[in-house]
């Protein structure tokens, strides 16, 4: 047994634990390649598969635990943040919601296996007041799902993970600065990502004053109320004349403007 491997197996289930819960807390550690490590190890013995799923799903539940705790006492200012200081692009609000809306509670089932979603879904089922005793039941589904797939197929392919664990073994520090190259890789595509969407929403972006400024000027742009239904139940409140729209609905719109006319979308 390499040395890596039996660092792995000595601090195995504590180590995935604190991996899981770190990404879940929404650190961009991801924990599919831990979980896929674990999965190889308990094919080969070197690991109890049930102390594993344990630890993962307990982890799990405690990190999305604390934010179902937070979105119920702070509501959609804990989400704001979330998006603020997330790598995810600033869309993972509106997309959760429009999930939440159309699927309810069971989106948790499928939250952990869709980027952005996983961090985002128990905050907003907190905010959106649902029953503890129903989240922390579907949330452990679907974290059992998860977890237990990344096991599932590290038992399935243990071979080729023996063999890349024992590679990165043999090239010693030049293996862990590889890792660490992968990690970084990883968070400054992220942060690059949302750099880039951040820009892009600056270019094209107008302020509440100057949007007000234009309407004293006899200006009327065509108003596009691009919020989810949920949103607008929730605060009904509208800018005159806007048109309710989803995201979808907005090329049907578009066509039926005339060219010239300035347009305005504004959402959550």
């Amino acid at each position: 047994m390499n040395r890596l491997v039996a660092l792995v197996v000595r601090y195995g289930v504590p180590l995935i634990s604190l991996n899981v819960f770190a990404e879940q807390i929404g650190a961009p550690i991801p924990a599919i390649p831990t979980l896929l490590v674990a999965g190889a190890l308990t094919r080969d013995g070197k690991l109890s598969s049930t102390q594993v799923m344990i630890g993962a799903v307990a982890a799990s539940l405690l990190a999305d635990w604390i934010w179902f705790m937070l979105g119920r006492r702070f509501g959609y200012r804990i989400l704001r943040l979330l998006c603020r200081i997330s790598l995810s692009p600033d869309s993972c609000v509106r997309d959760t919601e429009a999930n939440f809306e159309r699927w309810g509670m069971k989106s948790l089932l499928v939250a952990k296996f869709v980027p952005g979603f996983s961090t985002v879904a128990p905050p907003l089922a907190g905010a959106t007041q649902h029953s503890t005793i129903e989240f922390l039941i579907y949330d452990a589904a679907g974290a059992f799902l998860w977890a237990g797939s990344a096991v599932a197929a590290g038992r399935v392919f243990h071979h080729f993970i023996d063999q890349i664990i024992k590679q990165i073994e043999n090239l010693g520090g030049w293996g862990l600065l590889f890792v660490g190259g992968v990690f970084a890789l990883f968070v400054l595509g992220k942060w690059w990502q949302r750099r880039q969407f951040i820009m892009k929403l600056r270019v094209a972006r107008i302020e509440p004053e100057d949007l007000k400024a234009m309407f004293d000027r006899g200006e009327v742009p065509v108003i596009l109320d691009v919020r989810n239904s949920a949103v607008r139940k929730r605060d009904p409140r509208r800018i005159p004349n806007a048109i309710v729209a989803s995201f979808d609905d907005i090329p049907a719109h578009l066509e039926e403007i005339e060219p010239h006319r300035e347009i305005v979308l504004y959402c959550t």
